[in-house]
């Protein structure tokens, strides 16, 4: 498994005053410095070390997002008032709940 394929981020702790690298296939690991690039090299490091580790215990790391297949089909549950407001939202707009709420999540971003 090529350590580099999974998928990484730095972000700036206050807390700690200091970057904070991430994975996240592996979301239990972070890796504290006080460079970004530090952080960024350190999370890759220790998900090599956390492989490496995985594999002489016969166990199986996670496919990187990026590998990963999906569907394109989301279930969602919500209390009756948030589906009956969407669904008013969306005859006003004339279109499908559906719709709706991909035009709602990819309008604010994946992130959001």
């Amino acid at each position: 498994m090529n350590v580099q394929h999974y998928s990484y981020r730095v972000i700036w702790s206050e807390e700690d005053q200091e970057f904070v690298g991430l994975c996240a296939e592996f979301p239990s690991l972070s890796w504290l410095d006080e460079s970004q690039l530090a952080a960024l090299e350190g999370i890759v490091h220790l998900v090599g070390e956390v492989i490496t580790d995985m594999a002489k215990n016969n166990e199986q790391p996670p496919a990187p997002i990026s590998q990963r297949k999906f569907s394109g089909h989301i279930s969602l549950r919500t209390t009756p008032d948030v589906h009956r407001d969407l669904a008013l939202s969306a005859a006003e707009r004339g279109v499908s709940i559906n719709r709706y709420i991909n035009s709602l999540v990819t309008s604010r971003g994946a992130s959001a």
